[in-house]
């Protein structure tokens, strides 16, 4: 394990507020961990990671802070940190309260003919089937995440896309070797454009339906189960 050590303010700080220092080591760190280009079997070092970030402690452990709120890692005193693995228990919570949110807010952009930019929601699509087809599984679940925050973007609620958001980056520490294969992928990319011809054709109960399925279906992907449906 590699101690910890103060960096100095460097010049790429000067200038710039801490709060913005920290958001963005936030936007790098939970980055680093929705890769899972962190690993969750190893222990950082908080210079040291401030150091590759080229800031000093302080907006790092103010991000670090942050992510440990959000259940992404945990905190080792006189240690450092490390990313946390989320159980079966967990992801099935996280998995209930999507259900609870996403469905509802589906059909009423759908009821409510809401739906913003479609062709680039048809894009975001697009980039996921690609992906599954290249059994590329990191960049479909980034493209899967972006395409959803986007549709729920049209009902114009920031704390809806904030818990949202929140819920589908804790759902990606359960671990990335249990996740299925490309077939699971590819029944979802098929998913993605049902949906899509729902909310865009008024067809709110039917959406409501089909996300709900989608949903399911992702917590299928995350335990390795291949099988479509």
């Amino acid at each position: 394990m590699v101690g910890m050590s103060t960096s100095p303010t460097t010049t790429a700080e000067a200038g710039l507020t801490r709060h913005s220092l920290r958001e963005d080591a936030l936007r790098v760190l939970r980055a680093r961990i929705v890769s899972g280009e962190m690993a969750p079997d190893t222990v950082y070092a908080v210079g040291q990671v401030a150091e590759e970030l080229r800031v000093s402690i302080t907006p790092v452990r103010e991000a670090l802070l942050a992510l440990a709120r959000d259940g992404m890692v945990e905190m080792l005193r006189n240690r450092g940190f490390r990313i946390r693995v989320i159980s079966d228990k967990e992801l099935d919570d996280i998995i209930d309260l999507r259900l609870m949110i996403e469905p509802s807010a589906v059909r009423a952009i759908a009821d409510g003919r809401l739906i913003s930019d479609l062709t680039d929601l048809r894009e975001l699509a697009r980039r996921a089937d690609d992906a599954a087809e290249r059994g590329n599984w990191t960049e479909f679940l980034d493209a899967d995440r972006d395409l959803h925050l986007k549709l729920l973007g049209s009902l114009d609620n920031p704390r809806l896309l904030t818990v949202v958001s929140q819920l589908r980056d804790q759902s990606r520490l359960y671990g990335l070797d249990k996740v299925a294969g490309t077939e699971a992928f590819r029944h979802s990319t098929r998913e993605h454009a049902a949906i899509l011809d729902a909310v865009a054709a008024g067809e709110g109960e039917r959406a409501e339906a089909l996300v709900a399925q989608h949903i399911r279906h992702a917590r299928g992907v995350w335990a390795g189960n291949d099988e479509a449906g």
